[in-house]
């Protein structure tokens, strides 16, 4: 089971997380998203999958700032649990992908195990999304 879970203004990383889940399914293998992601639902195992955008200066987006919150003040014991994350921003601001380069620091530093480096998808490269996620899944979907 795959945990994906979004972090998302205007709903493109929750469209990736979609894509990315509907082409996991196609393969057999099983996920949940977590579009309003809670740490208490999301078990500490497995496999996580972040696809978070950047907001304002460096910010989290609302929907996830609880969790990530949350995983900074009590984290769970995280040692079964290795992850992925794709960081979506606009390399005109000087805090390109800062959630997510963020978010995949945090969970190295709290004991899970990453799977690959963190993915930075530049929206002013690639208009849609989902398709530079899909190229990474496919090069990486043996390690989730």
């Amino acid at each position: 089971m795959i945990q994906i879970i979004t972090g998302s203004t205007l709903g493109g990383a929750e469209y990736v997380g979609d894509h990315l889940s509907d082409l996991l399914n196609k393969k057999g293998i099983e996920t949940c998203i977590h579009n309003q992601p809670q740490l208490s639902e999301i078990p500490a195992e497995g496999t996580w999958l972040i696809i978070t955008s950047t907001h304002g200066a460096g910010d989290y987006p609302d929907n996830i700032q609880p969790f990530i919150q949350a995983l900074q003040t009590s984290p769970p014991k995280m040692s079964g649990v290795k992850y992925a994350v794709i960081a979506i921003g606009d390399s005109s601001y000087d805090t390109f992908c800062g959630a997510g380069k963020h978010a995949y620091a945090l969970l190295e530093d709290i004991g899970a195990t990453p799977v690959t480096d963190c993915l930075t998808i530049d929206v002013l490269s690639h208009i849609v999304a989902e398709d530079a996620a899909e190229v990474w899944l496919a090069k990486h979907i043996h390690q989730l």
